[in-house]
């Protein structure tokens, strides 16, 4: 996780290290996290339990709609009243009066500890005995101008339906098993009686990892589905393998192989497209994998499954994939530009 952070240390980092890496407990980091962002753009500088509740409550009403189970607990008031809100027992007014009592407790304290330590920047500062809310800090302002500030949502989003996912399914977060669907570009699980459920973007869910650039160049794209750079979900090692024996066997598809590109990276003018990423890339994609594996990232369980229980074991599959992939393509690649190194 330091690394990550370290490595290229903005705010945008330190946001996503808090999505990405904090523990995941119960949803109301994700429901905080998606709350900040709507306010920001008010350029307020201290907000009221009372209208933090607004956003907070609603969205945890809404993932309540399609997933009843919202954490580990196996109970809380405060879920109990949002169920009561989405079946008509209770008024607007009450869920907010009640979610400014209740839904805060825990996560305001806990929202910028990582790891057990807590960030060196802060997004909010907690003045509920003083004022009554939190004090919005210039770290958060600042995110409004932000060419990522548009992505963080999604990322949010994402993230918050692999942990809910898991625990609807009733199984530890680490231990779900992810797959893609290469034509509409999600990722699904299978439910214990074999059916599929959808569960989110591959581009949302990656995004984050990648800071919103491109894996080969590290320009900036989007996981928003109307920008006009939009990323390509892309198989670094190319899905043409497939069709070849010596890679029966490797899952080509599975979550280690996808990266996020550009259009231009992907399939422009002088562009990757079927072609093998030299070897640098490879260590890049080691890289990238160690960070979903390190973190408690719901992919986690499913990278593992896919490339390795150990850093070595994982290596040694890249380095042997790459092998057999120059031996049959021949011909490598890399961007014909690069931006300062992100990840």
């Amino acid at each position: 996780m330091n690394e990550f952070i370290d490595y290229s240390p903005s705010l945008e980092s330190y946001w996503r290290s808090v999505i990405l890496f904090g523990k995941n407990s119960a949803s109301y980091k994700f429901s905080l996290g998606k709350s900040l962002l709507d306010l920001v753009s008010k350029e307020k500088t201290f907000i009221s339990l009372e209208e933090l509740a607004v956003p907070f409550s609603e969205h945890i009403c809404s993932h309540l709609n399609e997933n009843d189970r919202q954490g580990n607990s196996s109970s809380s008031k405060f879920l109990n009243v949002c169920r009561q809100y989405n079946n008509g027992s209770i008024t607007q007014g009450q869920l907010i009066e009640d979610t400014a009592k209740l839904g805060f407790q825990n996560v305001i304290d806990c929202f910028h500890n990582v790891n057990n330590q807590e960030l060196p920047v802060r997004f909010f500062m907690d003045d509920r005995k003083t004022k009554g809310g939190i004090t919005i800090t210039d770290d958060l302002l600042s995110l409004k101008n932000s060419v990522q500030l548009s992505n963080l949502p999604c990322e949010v989003e994402s993230r918050w339906k692999l942990v809910e996912t898991a625990w609807n399914l009733g199984v530890s977060p680490n231990l779900l098993n992810v797959q893609y669907d290469d034509n509409e570009s999600e990722l699904f699980v299978l439910s214990k009686d074999l059916r599929r459920k959808n569960v989110t973007s591959c581009r949302g869910a990656l995004n984050g990892y990648q800071k919103g650039k491109c894996f080969y160049s590290f320009s900036d794209i989007s996981a928003i589905t109307s920008s006009d750079s939009l990323c390509d979900v892309d198989h670094f090692f190319p899905h043409t393998l497939k069709q070849y024996p010596e890679f029966a066997g490797i899952n080509l598809d599975g979550v280690w192989n996808l990266v996020l590109s550009s259009r231009q990276c992907n399939r422009g003018t002088g562009g990757k497209s079927a072609k093998i990423p030299v070897l640098d890339l490879v260590k890049r994609l080691s890289r990238r994998n160690e960070f979903l594996i390190h973190s408690h990232h719901p992919l986690r369980e499913t990278l593992i499954n896919q490339t390795g229980k150990t850093s070595r074991q994982r290596n040694a599959l890249l380095q042997q994939i790459y092998q057999k992939a120059v031996d049959r393509l021949v011909h490598t690649w890399q961007p014909q530009f690069s931006l300062e190194q992100a990840f």
